[in-house]
């Protein structure tokens, strides 16, 4: 039986000397694989005549309520609305871009964080998701759009605010630079 314990210790030690690395990585791995093309292919529904002119569709996503009170009119929603929806609309851009590119990794984590929040509210409150889109934790349906996947999407990103983005990354480049730049030169004697 010891022989089996330490077998296993052995095992699974070398197998955790390679999470600190491998983590990170298969974090942002899955992040490109599920959800840069979903937030991108998002940010481009929004888009009018270009980046800085929003399409209607895009205050129908982000501002439904308000939208519709305002009788669909942009100019009647007052000087917020447009800088809110560009903001939002940049968003699922640069905020994928920077995970994927391993850049500011922990701040474009949390960055996702509080945007997957703010997306989540505006499809309860503003859209109205209820019922088997919105899901329940500890049920016998774990496909629900909003408990079950987005509270993956939360933990993948929380591994991300802690862990970083992994060595292949900008981030990690210049976390090399940076330690190279303060290790004193050596000095000949």
């Amino acid at each position: 039986m010891r022989a089996l314990i330490a077998l296993h210790d052995r095992a699974f030690g070398a197998l955790e000397s390679t999470a600190p690395w491998l983590i990170p990585s298969l974090a942002r791995l899955i992040f490109a694989g599920t959800l840069l093309i979903y937030y991108w292919n998002s940010a481009l529904t929004k888009w009018g005549t270009g980046p800085f002119s929003p399409d209607m569709g895009a205050y129908i996503q982000i501002l439904p309520r308000a939208f519709e009170r305002a009788g669909f009119d942009p100019s009647a929603l007052g000087p917020l609305a447009t800088p809110i929806v560009l903001a939002g609309t940049w968003a699922e851009f640069i905020l994928p871009a920077l995970i994927l590119a391993g850049l500011f990794t922990r701040l474009a984590a949390l960055g996702m964080i509080g945007f997957v929040a703010v997306q989540t509210w505006v499809d309860i409150v503003g859209h109205g998701v209820a019922g088997d889109a919105l899901g329940t934790w500890f049920d016998v349906n774990a496909s629900s759009a909003i408990a079950d996947q987005r509270a993956f999407w939360i933990f993948l990103l929380i591994v991300l605010v802690l862990r970083g983005a992994g060595p292949v990354s900008i981030d990690a480049f210049l976390a090399r630079q940076r330690s190279a730049d303060l290790t004193p030169a050596s000095q000949p004697r």
